[in-house]
């Protein structure tokens, strides 16, 4: 293994993993277990998308995505993509992309039926949902038919969030979850010799990252990704802690939206959750952000 092993969820990194040619078996153990794919269900075959993302303009594009797509032999489209901040639009931006990828799939005139099964897998180094599940999975379904009844399985919608996981009691038996290890790269290297040795596929994936991780090129993009994604994050929370500030001087919690667009809800709960931090009392907090004690109390536990 290499001395100096390169972040698997940086999103270049990621791609050069799973997104290319090459790395197709990878890419297809990697699904399985996500889509907990057995026996004759699992994925045999599929084809990576063009890959035309890997060039200089998009690795310092700042908010620019670099997600892996792929189309099955039976003609499923799948995207995964890395996200390893909160931009608070997880929800509504996945839906943007895969109805893009889902409507893409015919062309003007073409049937609907010709429409392609899509599959969106989003892999978040983040909390999401208020549910302690860290693999969660949404379909449309009829919500008041019991059992339900599922509209379609058009569309499909994956998230992984890897706080949950890190919390949670690991079974290496589970591909799922010994992918998810060999994905973080704080994964201690006698954990990582156990996976090598249990998972041939993981075992081909940590030998390519080892192979990336001495080349030249791969090591300069990887760099200048790195670099835009904290030049980019850094000035998000620059921006979300001027509101903060401008708001606990103007003593009253609209002043933390002004130019932002996450819109009063949300401004209040980071002005919230920054006086928690500075340990302001609970009565001077709901007075200044106007918060009920629910929703108070909902912060507090979600800051434990």
């Amino acid at each position: 293994m290499a001395s100096r092993r390169l972040k698997p969820k940086n999103d270049f990194i990621f791609q050069r993993l799973f997104g290319e040619p090459e790395t197709k078996s990878s890419l297809i153990s990697l699904l399985n277990a996500i889509l907990g794919l057995t026996g004759n269900e699992r994925i045999a075959d599929l084809t990576v998308m063009e890959n035309k993302q890997l060039d200089k303009q998009f690795i310092d594009d700042k908010s620019g995505r670099l997600d892996v797509r792929a189309e099955t032999a039976d003609g499923v489209l799948i995207d995964i993509e890395i996200q390893l901040s909160n931009q608070r639009n997880m929800v509504r931006r996945t839906l943007f992309y895969a109805s893009k990828l889902y409507a893409g799939s015919i062309k003007a005139g073409g049937k609907y039926e010709n429409l392609k099964r899509t599959v969106a897998i989003n892999i978040m180094d983040f909390k999401l949902f208020e549910f302690k599940r860290f693999h969660s999975s949404f379909r449309f379904y009829e919500d008041q038919e019991e059992p339900k009844y599922l509209l379609t399985d058009a569309m499909e919608l994956h998230f992984i969030e890897y706080p949950k996981f890190a919390v949670t009691a690991k079974d290496l038996n589970d591909p799922l979850h010994r992918w998810l290890l060999f994905l973080d790269e704080k994964v201690p290297e006698t954990q990582l010799k156990e996976l090598i040795n249990m998972d041939a596929d993981i075992q081909k994936t940590e030998e390519r990252l080892a192979w990336l991780s001495s080349d030249e090129e791969t090591l300069r993009l990887y760099e200048a990704r790195e670099e835009a994604l904290i030049e980019y994050n850094s000035r998000m929370s620059e921006s979300r802690q001027e509101g903060l500030e401008q708001g606990i001087a103007e003593g009253r919690a609209e002043g933390i939206v002004e130019g932002r667009a996450e819109g009063k809800a949300e401004a209040k709960a980071e002005l919230a959750c920054k006086m928690l931090e500075e340990g302001i009392g609970r009565d001077v907090i709901l007075k200044l952000t106007g918060l009920t004690e629910k929703e108070l109390e909902k912060l507090e536990k979600e800051k434990k």
